[in-house]
């Protein structure tokens, strides 16, 4: 996916706010310094920050924008705490990047805990409910914003032995679908960009090189962050080019 030409500014996302879920490593860590080059600044959040002080501090380097904010997505008090802080600091927030989430691959469901079950889905389904709730508000005044849940194919698809991610994905883009009818009106966009296979650390230690990068995502958002402000792109599916052999 070729990225949106921004040589007629180079900075599109200059004095917005972003705040990305699960920055510290791989896709999000990628979308976070995307969004920092752009111009924007970015709250990099995740459970712990020890990765993401690193990422802020890079970023800092190259003339980047960037804050560490401890964020635990399955506490309600957390995310409120976060939404204060950025209303208190900044005033606005401009994008949120529902990115954080876990997966529960290579078993049946029958084999799966009611605990790990419930971990899945408050890290997958009802943490990006309680952004959207929290950060919303300050969207609908403003009358802009863009909401990006990364969601996944399997959100589309039936995924043997990952039934409980599925069901999370699938449950994701029914929320974003229906949240952006909800939010439009306001002048607010929700999309999803749903992956296949991502070379990250997430899943199982393989061979990634067919697989779609971080860097192909990062372009999916920026096309969706920096589109015409009479548009409005709903979902971005991206899939490998090549099969795993």
């Amino acid at each position: 996916m070729t990225a949106p030409n921004c040589s007629q500014n180079p900075r599109p996302l200059e004095d917005q706010v972003a705040i990305v879920t699960g920055a510290g490593r791989g896709i999000g860590a990628a979308i976070s310094r995307r969004l920092a080059a752009l111009g924007a600044t970015v709250l990099l959040t995740a459970r712990t920050t020890e990765q993401l002080e690193e990422l802020a501090e890079e970023i800092r380097a190259t003339g980047g924008k960037a804050e560490a904010h401890a964020l635990d997505l399955r506490s309600e008090e957390s995310i409120s705490a976060l939404a204060r802080t950025v209303k208190e600091h900044h005033g606005r927030a401009d994008i949120v990047i529902n990115n954080a989430g876990i997966g529960s691959l290579g078993r049946p469901l029958h084999e799966m805990s009611p605990e790990d079950w419930d971990d899945l889905m408050a890290t997958n389904l009802r943490g990006p409910y309680l952004t959207i709730r929290a950060f919303a508000p300050l969207m609908i005044a403003a009358r802009r914003g863009h909401i990006i849940n990364l969601s996944s194919l399997a959100g589309h698809n039936p995924l043997k032995n990952g039934a409980a991610y599925s069901a999370s994905k699938w449950g994701l883009n029914g929320l974003t679908y229906s949240v952006a009818e909800e939010l439009k009106e306001h002048g607010v966009r929700v999309s999803a960009v749903a992956p296949g296979s991502v070379n990250t650390t997430f899943g199982h230690a393989e061979d990634g090189s067919w697989k779609i990068q971080p860097e192909d995502i990062v372009a999916a958002v920026e096309l969706i962050v920096t589109q015409s402000a009479t548009s409005f792109i709903s979902e971005i599916k991206v899939r490998p080019l090549q099969k795993k052999s």
